[in-house]
């Protein structure tokens, strides 16, 4: 916990920033392959929103965000690290973009909510979380309804990608509010 408060407080060199945000996108990579798939869904349960939801905690906005393009551009370029060790720019026709995408901003605005307060509480951390994981389930699955086509339209699309996802992404927002905010 200590340690988690001191890289939050510190401001980062160049260098520094550069193997923060490097060792974020290692995290989400690691996270990818924590997966299994519900049956019938085309979007697996992965550990990466832990991974997405921390880094925007920990690292800050910018870094955050950071963290998570440079998590994608080394997938697109064919490291192995989305889920099920696939690489590159065919996961770009898959159902699972609009999250990756939602990666980015759910980062970037868990960091910037958790910059706004010098000592952030747990719930604080928790809601900024929240708003983290809303926005990954919002592009995901605004997505989900363009891939799909006919199959995955409106409430279907929310069906499956998002409702039986929201129970473990909390957990996964409250294990990481809990690794960086402080007790109430």
């Amino acid at each position: 916990m200590r340690v988690i408060a001191q890289v939050r407080a510190h401001k980062f060199t160049g260098r520094q920033a550069i193997f923060a945000s490097l060792a974020g996108a290692a995290l989400t990579a690691v996270c990818a392959n924590i997966a299994f798939y519900l049956p019938g869904n085309p979007v697996p349960v992965t550990g990466q929103v832990f991974a997405v939801i921390l880094c925007g905690m920990v690292l800050g906005g910018r870094l955050g965000a950071l963290s998570q393009i440079e998590y994608i551009a080394a997938g697109l370029m064919g490291a192995p690290i989305f889920t099920g060790f696939r690489a590159g720019s065919l996961v770009l026709a898959g159902p699972t973009v609009g999250y990756l995408v939602g990666f980015v901003a759910a980062a970037y605005m868990v960091g910037r909510l958790m910059e706004v307060r010098e000592t952030p509480t747990f719930h604080y951390a928790c809601l900024a979380g929240i708003l983290g994981v809303a926005a990954i389930h919002m592009l995901g699955v605004a997505w989900i309804s363009i891939w799909g086509g006919g199959t995955f339209q409106g409430f279907a699309a929310w069906v499956v990608g998002a409702v039986p996802f929201i129970g473990v992404d909390v957990a996964k927002v409250v294990l990481a509010a809990g690794l960086c905010a402080r007790r109430p």
